[in-house]
């Protein structure tokens, strides 16, 4: 059955822009006077340029996952991972954009290392610890390990759907055991790159500090995300008639990596915050204190948020199977790891400076409704189900 945009679909996607649209010149006239505008506004772009870039990189992980692991049960929710990781492409140009423009303004106080005067035993701005990071933080080298990163992902991307649509058409196992092969390839990369990455990009902003749980936990809040994202996908088909090879076995399957992967990520924030926490070193601590003076209450509330919720509320069998709590779970999870981006970059770069006010809102719901359309307009351009997969019969048979 294929998939159309129905119109509710379209007139909702194109609300959130506008409403994004209007919070967000609303946020820049009342904060175009202000002294940390324009470092505020390339802040946000960077938050939601890692969060949605991040949920497509998410599925793609999870879709090569499958292939590696030779997965069986997943395949009627395939095209609706692949419609998920499908955002890539899109979330690649907005990391390239917002990269450049932080490239250009010396680090728009964001990326301090960037700024010339921090390597400049002469310049009153000197940090001698930047300059002996120097090696690894310079923008020559900081380029190239990002379009490393980008070119990876994307090669992979466009060979996993390539692969998946030629299946349809001639079937057998020789694509099947190709994309197992390349789904493994895929995971040695992203096992580097998901941890270098997030230094290079986020670790970077607090550039005195350094953990090395840091790769791990941002990588668990990606995970989680995508996985709420296919989620609420895979129920908003079911509410519309479409996936009829979807049954209640695969959504409890969904739920339950949606349920495990926030349990990670809160024992991976548990775990960092408490080892650096009770050793209480002064450069390690710092990160922290940061944290804990300015953003208290919204930094203890976004861990609860994506701890105690999904605890509570997807605990029994019952619950992951229940699109209602799914779909209130999943909601509540999305905000919380936004706020938790949004915590990762304003805290370390603009510290009692960063607020959440109409520009925040603003540019994350215009971006949420960009990235729901090119999501939905994805689906469109295959069969909902893959035809000719040698797992798909056990997927349609798949009971737990």
């Amino acid at each position: 059955m294929e998939f159309t945009i129905a119109k509710k679909a379209k007139t909702f996607t194109l609300a959130l822009i506008v409403i994004g649209a209007l919070f967000t010149a609303i946020g820049v006239a009342m904060n175009i006077g202000d002294h940390h505008f324009a470092q505020r506004l390339i802040a946000n772009g960077l938050i939601d340029s890692l969060f949605f870039f991040s949920i497509g990189l998410g599925a793609l992980f999870f879709l090569a996952l499958q292939y590696a692991t030779e997965t069986g049960w997943y395949v009627a929710v395939k095209r609706v991972i692949e419609a998920v990781a499908g955002f890539l492409p899109y979330g690649i140009g907005m990391m390239v954009l917002i990269m450049l423009v932080l490239t250009l303004t010396d680090g728009a106080h964001i990326y301090i290392w960037m700024d010339p005067d921090m390597t400049n035993p002469a310049s009153h701005h000197y940090d001698p610890i930047i300059e002996g990071k120097a090696a690894y933080l310079n923008k020559p080298f900081f380029w190239i390990r990002t379009v490393v990163y980008l070119a990876t992902y994307y090669i992979f991307w466009v060979g996993f759907r390539k692969r998946s649509l030629e299946e349809d058409k001639v079937g057998g196992t020789e694509i099947h055991f190709k994309n197992y092969k390349k789904g493994a390839l895929f995971l040695v990369f992203f096992a580097v790159f998901s941890s270098t990455s997030s230094w290079d990009w986020i670790m970077s902003i607090d550039v005195h500090w350094f953990s090395t749980l840091f790769g791990w936990y941002t990588f668990a809040g990606m995970w989680v995300s995508a996985m709420v994202v296919i989620v609420l996908l895979t129920l908003y088909l079911k509410k519309l008639g479409y996936l009829p090879k979807v049954n209640d076995s695969h959504i409890h399957d969904l739920g339950k990596w949606t349920f495990a992967i926030s349990f990670l990520w809160s024992y991976l924030w548990f775990s960092q915050f408490m080892l650096i926490w009770y050793a209480n070193i002064g450069e390690e601590v710092v990160y922290y204190m940061m944290r804990i003076e300015n953003f208290k209450v919204l930094y203890f509330s976004m861990f609860l948020i994506n701890f105690a919720f999904p605890m509570l509320l997807l605990m029994s069998r019952e619950a992951k199977r229940h699109a209602g709590i799914l779909t209130l779970v999943g909601v509540i999870i999305l905000i919380g790891h936004w706020l938790d981006v949004y915590i990762m970059v304003s805290a370390g770069s603009m510290g009692a400076n960063a607020h959440i006010g109409f520009l925040e809102i603003g540019m994350a719901v215009a971006l949420a409704g960009v990235f729901m359309r090119i999501i939905l307009v994805n689906l469109t351009k295959a069969p909902l189900s893959p035809v000719n997969h040698p797992y798909l019969d056990e997927s349609i048979h798949h009971e737990i």
